[in-house]
């Protein structure tokens, strides 16, 4: 389980990041690429979960490179990282913050960093990790 100020802490650890706002909500940028951002479910979401149980806590929308890597992520099961119909089609996956550990969060805030990070930033990133 993270709280929003680890997590907030966390994505601001990476190079080049701003905080700012999209649709209004808290959100983190790379050069201007958005890879990080909260997201509360809308009354169309929760209608979308009918019987199913909805997850609590805060939510954060993290972007992944693609489609496939997007599967892949949710093919292993890690828990707190899910979808929902909104987001079909979009190389993007939500995280539960209340389920997910610290180490799972890093590793997809990572690798949402590095889907839109600059070549030359994510390549300096990686040489100095």
């Amino acid at each position: 389980m993270v709280d929003h100020g680890v997590a907030a802490e966390l994505i601001g650890g990476f190079p080049a990041v701003e905080e700012g706002t999209s649709y209004g909500r808290r959100a983190w940028k790379v050069r201007g690429k958005l890879f990080a951002w909260d997201r509360p479910f809308t009354k169309a979401d929760l209608r979308r979960f009918r019987d199913e149980p909805v997850p609590q806590g805060p939510i954060l929308g993290v972007t992944v490179e693609d489609l496939g890597e997007k599967q892949a992520i949710l093919d292993a099961g890690t828990p707190g990282l899910f979808t929902i119909p909104h987001f079909d089609g979009h190389s993007a996956v939500l995280v539960e913050l209340d389920e997910i550990s610290e180490p799972d969060l890093r590793e997809i805030l990572t690798d949402g960093w590095l889907a839109v990070a600059p070549s030359e930033l994510a390549e300096e990133f990686l040489r100095n990790r």
